[in-house]
């Protein structure tokens, strides 16, 4: 198939390169020209494990093309994907500014037959509203669909090729089949392609996003039970996972959720429930205890130095909101740095691709590191704040012997108490004992 795909940010270049790679014709459109010359160039300006590979590829086989021109796109294309971000606005509700923007753009030019096909996350009525927009520049009524999106960052190309469920939102059975075919490639093992309303699947993908976000702020809550009651949340967690009602994903507790997807999709939910006059008290609460539990490693370490911090060095090891991805956005280690200088600290930072958009963040203000272990030097503490896999099983030896205080505050429980107590290491966690050596002191 033919196929025009408008914004080239994380959904929109994941999407149109994995269409490509199954062997559709992909024209990729954003109005950033030095972004376009990039791809063009082979370079992806996001962090994605394996994309790059695959955009070159598509590229030399000539399935995949990048403009900024609407015009040269979207005259071909049997499906015109919409791809442009939505981020939240000051209400919480989602700004829908670019959307409308691409809409009135690529109108002029559908051919009769096409489909514009939502990937945006939106609210629901989005759909309706865009036939109706198209209808009127137009003059006709033309084909709409919703197809939203389920990728992880830092998985999503095996998520878009391998994905657990395909959902689609349609008008007319035509339009499901056409779009079940585009996705046949990717559903060789059985998996379920949804076809429903688009006021459904625009739905879907909010219940989704909030249920998920839900499920970590449930067990970040429970931590702090732990704590206050000599329970340790590892054992807790393995005692309700292994019900099959309840399950282990999502429930590792850390220093909240952030990214460009759950912090706001929650909130935009929230705001269409008060739109109809819903008071959505869940939601609220898992925003709120998010909020605080991303406060919660800053308090930990203003608690162990007795509130006297200014010119204390800090290390910090991850600052991705995520591990496998170089996006900042909502990142818990945000909260943490902005507290840690406003107290007067010295901060020293390593992460293995978040530390260019930091830079471009906060500048000199921060000392950056290319290799972990060298930002232990003379430090009074270590917070990890991201999960990356090379942090798991450094030489804790080397690690201390580099320390100026051997103490460590792990929002991520990457290592074990007991792990801790034999290196001799003052060690806290999220919802475990605290482990402490009397050669760390808190002056």
């Amino acid at each position: 198939m033919k196929i025009a795909v408008v914004g080239t940010g994380y959904v929109g270049l994941v999407t149109g390169t994995c269409f490509a790679e199954s062997g559709n014709d992909v024209v990729c459109v954003d109005i950033d020209q030095t972004k376009i010359e990039r791809l063009r160039n082979g370079e992806v300006p996001i962090y994605e494990p394996g994309l790059g590979e695959l955009i070159e590829r598509n590229i030399a086989a000539g399935r995949l093309q990048f403009t900024t021109a609407v015009s040269v796109a979207v005259p071909p294309a049997q499906l015109v994907y919409l791809a442009v971000g939505t981020p939240m606005s000051e209400t919480g509700a989602a700004d829908l500014t670019a959307l409308w923007s691409v809409v009135d753009s690529v109108a002029p030019y559908l051919n009769e037959n096409a489909i514009t096909v939502t990937k945006s996350t939106v609210p629901v009525g989005t759909n309706a509203q865009i036939f109706e927009r198209l209808k009127k520049n137009t003059g006709r009524e033309c084909r709409v669909a919703s197809n939203p999106e389920f990728l992880k960052e830092g998985a999503a190309i095996d998520d878009f090729m391998k994905p657990d469920r395909v959902v689609v939102g349609v008008r007319s059975e035509e339009d499901g089949e056409v779009l079940r075919q585009l996705y046949s490639p990717f559903l060789r093992t059985e998996k379920p392609f949804l076809v429903m309303s688009p006021e459904s699947a625009e739905m879907t993908k909010y219940v989704a996003n909030a249920l998920l976000a839900t499920k970590i702020s449930f067990i970040n809550e429970m931590s702090g039970i732990c704590s206050a009651t000599d329970a340790n949340i590892d054992d807790v967690r393995r005692g309700i996972g292994h019900d099959s009602r309840i399950g282990f994903a999502f429930l590792f507790p850390g220093v909240g959720y952030g990214g460009s997807c759950f912090p706001k999709d929650v909130r935009a939910l929230e705001f269409l429930a008060q739109s109809k006059d819903i008071d959505a008290k869940i939601l609220r609460a898992v925003d709120q205890v998010n909020g605080i539990q991303k406060t919660f490693v800053p308090q930990l370490i203003a608690n162990h130095f007795q509130n006297n911090l200014k010119d204390k060095k800090i290390g910090v090891w991850g600052l991705a909101f995520k591990p496998k991805t170089d996006d900042i956005r909502e990142a818990p280690a945000l909260v943490l740095i902005d507290s840690l200088l406003e107290a007067g600290c010295q901060l020293v930072v390593h992460d293995p691709e978040a530390m260019e958009n930091v830079c471009e963040k906060y500048g000199d203000r921060l000392t950056y590191c290319d290799r972990p272990l060298d930002v232990l030097n003379d430090v009074d503490a270590l917070a990890i704040m991201t999960e990356w896999g090379e942090f798991r099983t450094p030489d804790l030896a080397e690690m201390k012997s580099r320390m100026r205080q051997a103490v460590i505050f792990d929002g991520r429980n990457i290592f074990n108490g007991e792990q801790m107590s034999a290196a001799g290491f003052t060690y806290y966690s999220i919802g475990r004992p605290l482990v402490r050596s009397d050669a760390s002191c808190s002056a």
